[in-house]
């Protein structure tokens, strides 16, 4: 029964959470005085309704590597350890705790860093004295008199949920406000500080007045839970702050926005205005922080209005505050501050500059910027354009010349334009001076291109160069020349084609030469070759059956030498002969008397005088030859050596001598 009215009597206050079974350590004596005081004490704890000052008083505990150093004598009854992992009774100053490790393993937390997450930020680790005592003292001196002050600190439970439970002591610590002589000015306690899955930092506090003679004041903590089995913990930033009036603030008016955004370069003028409630004849003093440099003073501004000014101000943030005191004193610890006035400044885009771009006329243009969210593009011939990138599928020359694009970032600035400058290579227009050119076996003709700077003409067969605009061309037959005309560049050339038809000269081919008996015909075997041949005729024109044919009968009855001719319309004219032996008919008499009679005497072989390559030869019947001629010019006259031959039969072998066969027979001498 009595534990449970002392636990409705302490749950009665908020501060206060703990219970008698938790303080049987203590005299019960011990523990009513102590409810008593906090009691009385609690009438006279301060809230804070108005402004906060900037802490006086800040222990952090400082920062570097492990271990920290040890407190000031009389801070604390624990004792100083430089092991990472105190005992009970024993604290270290630390920057991180290893706890799932080395250090109370699967009971204390892993801690990293100090509660604002410096990893190099010391804090006080406590393993609790296995009896409830006082185990932090500190004085807090230079406070101002009759000013409340707001006290707080962080504090984190080491001990892991999964190790909590029954049996096991949470963190419950009493905090208290005196002066230097003992008099009690603000108690409070945290009550249970439950374990966490996780660590976590808790802040607790309280407010309190200062009198009127008070500079200084002590500041004690108490640990309620007993040690032994959980109740550690760390505590880290003990912090006193003026408490003062409520100070309203604002651009144009003390209802106005609390802040305003320009963009880095603008310009503009600003009044703070302020009001201050509930304190007569304050005292007041701005402070600026510029870019995070830190608060300070701003010379010869004590009205409570400040009128501030921007040119061409470049980005950051500007804050502006207003730390007022209650009249009795101008202590910067005793000032309490308006909520801070800010003017950020936003930077501008931060556009890279373009590089000059050369494009090839009928290519994609891209153009990318970046610094920015948004983007308007203009350029010749086009209006302006929300894009990014800027794509023009295919570009001609009206799309050459200085593109400009405006960034805005998401703050809604601008900045100046940025120039891309775009050249386009024209697309090269190749042209031939003609596509057909027509020239005879043999000949030249000159070839002209026009277009570009470079010439690349194939196949180069024929030609004197294939790498100039005109080369020469003396193609041996008809032949198509693909030139490519082209720039200094990459972009891609253009081609055309001309043909140069090559007319191959006339041939005319009489065949070869003949040979006939008088009164015989022959077909003539004459041929004719060439382009653009208009006539083909035989001269002379007589005994033949066609002039035009190239193979005419000719019936010559002399030797003739005919003429094949073949014309050209523009290549000229060919000519060839054909010989025709007209071989005349020989006719052999069987008989002669050679009398000298004056008829009949010689052996007369018409026509036989026309042959005279050939050979006669005469025998006689026993074969012995009486005669040979060569030629025919003097008749055979029956005599051998000049004398005459009996008459009888004689035999002849006549040998033409035009690849014809031998005649042979016999002839009569008649006496």
């Amino acid at each position: 029964m009595l534990k449970a009215s002392i636990n409705y009597i302490i749950f009665g206050i908020p501060l206060f959470k703990y219970s008698y079974q938790l303080m049987r350590p203590l005299s019960l004596k011990l523990f009513l005085l102590a409810i008593c005081i906090v009691l009385a004490l609690r009438s006279n704890a301060q809230t804070c309704n108005g402004s906060l000052g900037d802490p006086v008083i800040n222990q952090d505990f400082g920062s570097g590597s492990n271990p920290g150093a040890p407190l000031a004598p009389g801070i604390t009854n624990m004792t100083y350890t430089t092991n990472n992992c105190p005992n009970d009774g024993e604290y270290t100053i630390a920057n991180s705790l290893t706890g799932n490790g080395n250090c109370h393993p699967n009971t204390w937390q892993n801690v990293t860093s100090d509660h604002t997450g410096n990893p190099n930020g010391y804090m006080m680790i406590v393993n609790a004295s296995y009896q409830p005592n006082i185990f932090f003292t500190q004085t807090a001196s230079g406070l101002c008199p009759n000013t409340t002050y707001a006290f707080s600190s962080y504090i984190l439970n080491l001990i892991t949920l999964a190790a909590s439970g029954p049996g096991v002591s949470e963190p419950n610590i009493t905090f208290s406000i005196e002066t230097t002589t003992g008099q009690v000015l603000a108690t409070t306690a945290t009550g249970t500080i439950p374990a966490t899955a996780s660590p976590q930092w808790n802040q607790y506090g309280t407010f309190f007045t200062t009198p009127a003679n008070v500079t200084d004041v002590v500041v004690k903590m108490t640990n309620l839970a007993p040690g032994g089995n959980g109740n550690d913990l760390i505590l880290d930033d003990i912090t006193f702050r003026a408490c003062g009036p409520v100070i309203q603030a604002g651009f144009a008016s003390v209802n106005g926005p609390a802040s305003q955004e320009l963009c880095e370069g603008a310009s503009a003028n600003y009044t703070l205005q302020t009001q201050v409630i509930g304190v007569n004849n304050p005292t007041y003093q701005w402070q600026w922080n510029n870019n995070g440099a830190g608060w300070t003073d701003i010379p010869g501004k004590t009205a409570s209005t400040l009128d501030i000014g921007f040119s061409n101000v470049i980005s950051g943030v500007y804050q502006y505050r207003l730390g007022v005191t209650n009249g009795t004193s101008t202590s910067v610890s005793c000032r309490v501050y308006s909520s801070p006035m800010v003017v950020t400044v936003n930077p501008l885009p931060a556009m890279p500059p373009f590089s000059p771009q050369t494009i090839c006329e009928g290519s994609p243009l891209q153009l990318t910027a970046s610094g920015g969210v948004s983007y308007i593009w203009s350029g010749p011939n086009m209006t302006p354009t929300i894009a990014n990138p800027l794509i023009i599928n295919s570009v001609g020359p009206a799309n050459a010349g200085t593109y400009s694009v405006v960034a805005t970032t998401s703050t809604g600035c601008s900045g100046p334009p940025v120039l891309a400058t775009v050249t386009v290579i024209p697309k090269v227009i190749a042209s031939v001076t003609t596509n057909l050119a027509a020239i005879c076996a043999g000949e030249s003709v000159p070839l002209s291109a026009s277009g570009g700077t470079i010439y690349k003409w194939t196949p180069s067969t024929g030609l004197n160069r294939d790498d100039i605009p005109d080369p020469i061309a003396t193609p041996a037959q008809t032949t198509t020349y693909t030139v490519n005309v082209s720039n200094n560049t990459a972009c891609t050339g253009d081609t055309k084609t001309v043909t140069v038809t090559v007319n191959q000269l006339p041939v005319a081919d009489a065949g070869s030469d003949k040979k006939i008996f008088e009164g015989q015909s022959v077909k003539l075997d004459g041929s004719v070759k060439g382009d653009q041949l208009v006539s083909v005729y035989w001269t002379p024109i007589t005994d033949l059956s066609d002039p035009t044919s190239p193979t005419a009968i000719a019936s010559p009855t002399d030797n003739t030498t005919y003429t094949l001719h073949a014309v050209s319309e523009s290549c000229g004219i060919s000519t060839s002969s054909v010989y025709i032996r007209v071989y005349k008919k020989i006719v052999i008499p069987n008989a002669f008397s050679p009398n000298n009679d004056g008829i009949n005497d010689n052996w007369n072989i018409d026509a036989l005088v026309t042959y005279p390559e050939s050979s006669v030869l005469i025998y006689n019947r026993y074969g012995q030859q009486v005669y040979q001629s060569t030629g025919y010019a003097k008749p055979w006259d029956g005599t051998v050596n000049g004398a005459p031959l009996p008459g009888g039969t004689y035999y002849y072998v006549i040998d033409l001598k035009n690849s014809t066969p031998k005649i042979a027979g016999w002839v009569l001498i008649i006496k």
